[in-house]
């Protein structure tokens, strides 16, 4: 089987928790994986197996960090 390139485009909380682990698995198959996500964000943060692309967004992350 080839290896093949995945764009996601991950939701924040317990998703990005599951999301994670198989995104992990996909990269050790070979596959390329970016994922595109907000430069704030509960869990999702940057890693080895995976090239991240952040946006911008309206607010920061202590304020965010207030909220949750």
């Amino acid at each position: 089987a080839a290896a093949g390139k995945l764009l996601v485009v991950p939701v924040d909380g317990s998703h990005w928790l599951s999301m994670r682990e198989v995104l992990d698995m996909l990269q050790q198959k070979g596959h390329e994986v970016v994922v595109v996500a907000p430069e704030v964000s509960l869990h999702i943060k940057p890693s080895k197996t995976f090239v991240m692309k952040m946006y911008p967004v309206p607010f920061t992350q202590e304020e965010m960090d207030k909220v949750f």
